[in-house]
């Protein structure tokens, strides 16, 4: 009788998870604008574990879980399903021609190559084929035997512990005496598999300054973390603001939409490029508090103030339900319904380089 009181309920439920569970963007979005920026600056360790003082993560355990994986997808046209960003070949010897030129490459998912001066930074490297089980659907510009071929040392930063942004195999690649800067709680974790030992653990609104000058401040984000071997936010997650002389480069890692933005326009008021992810937002009623959607991002570039819009964490794993290149083609499309400056969002194929100018003034006319 247990057996089919039991069997009954998992049909039941399973029955009722096929349905779309509906989710309110407009009484979300009010919710996070309520919010109170002071709590930003609050404590955010409590019992061994991270959190967000301005709005604690909701609990989603297995059925969520299940739920999700049983509800019914959305119906995504063939493009959107198969359109996935070029892959341009030669990245090393393209690299070693941008002597004494500063730029950032997109070498896939969310990590990206940045040269500042002297100075090469990798943002998020995963340059393997697997997340840890998920699999790659286009190749990465660089793979870990030819990193080492563009530098002997790098400015690493990590913005979390998941495997789609911390990846082992990745960082033992590098070069010994690259610097690693990550948010607090992984020090541990990299010493232990890696061979790095200069690795520079950050709270949030700490800094770091590099040798060549690049300062670093480490800023809050709206996600959490987990790893197979680390218990569910044993480990910090952040975003960085990255500022030289001449240019100031946000780096947003993973992140839900939320108060932040505003805070950090207020605090670093000339943003040059904003590297704001676009990933993982379908379903809404599973993902948004972790993962922003296109118009989320949209709102987070318009708050930072930022001059560009580089999207980033797309076209490289199925993470979330819509495909791989979706978003930038959903971005594409909300570019266009909301007539925003399409001159201020770049789109880079895999393996692209954007040449970064020196700062100059705002171009006459040139609104989000």
């Amino acid at each position: 009788m247990k057996t089919i009181l039991l069997f009954s309920a998992l049909a039941f439920f399973c029955f009722c998870s096929c349905a779309p569970r509906p989710f309110d963007e407009a009484a979300w979005n009010q919710k996070m604008k309520s919010l109170k920026v002071s709590d930003l600056y609050e404590d955010h360790y409590r019992d061994g574990r991270f959190f967000n003082p301005w709005m604690p993560m909701e609990e989603k355990g297995l059925f969520s879980l299940i739920r999700w994986k049983l509800t019914e997808k959305m119906d995504y046209s063939d493009e959107e399903r198969e359109y996935l960003p070029k892959v341009i070949p030669g990245a090393v010897e393209r690299i070693r021609g941008k002597e004494g030129r500063n730029f950032i490459m997109w070498l896939g998912h969310g990590s990206y190559l940045i040269k500042l001066g002297k100075e090469f930074w990798l943002l998020d490297p995963i340059l393997t084929e697997r997340a840890l089980i998920i699999k790659r659907k286009i190749p990465p510009a660089l793979t870990p035997e030819s990193i080492k071929a563009v530098s002997d040392h790098f400015h690493v930063l990590l913005s979390h512990n998941h495997y789609d942004h911390f990846d082992q195999e990745t960082i033992e690649a590098l070069p010994d005496g690259s610097t690693i800067i990550t948010p607090l709680g992984f020090k541990d974790c990299i010493d232990g598999f890696s061979g790095k030992k200069d690795v520079q653990e950050m709270d949030w609104w700490g800094e770091y300054t590099s040798s060549g000058g690049t300062r670093i401040t480490c800023l809050p984000a709206q996600h959490w973390s987990k790893r197979a071997t680390v218990g569910t936010n044993k480990s910090l997650w952040a975003s960085f603001m990255i500022e030289t002389q001449d240019l100031v480069i946000f780096f947003g890692g993973d992140s839900g939409y939320f108060i932040g933005y505003q805070e950090f326009s207020r605090k670093f008021p000339a943003v040059d490029y904003a590297l704001i992810p676009t990933t993982a937002y379908h379903p809404r009623w599973f993902m948004h508090y972790a993962h922003m959607d296109v118009d989320e991002a949209i709102d987070a570039f318009q708050e930072l103030g930022a001059r560009y819009f580089i999207p980033t964490q797309w076209g490289t794993f199925g993470l979330g339900d819509e495909p791989p290149g979706f978003p930038a083609l959903d971005l594409k499309r909300k570019i266009q319904e909301r007539q925003l400056n399409r001159e201020r969002f770049l789109i880079p194929d895999v393996g692209e380089i954007i040449d970064l100018p020196d700062r100059k003034p705002m171009p006459e006319g040139m609104t989000p």
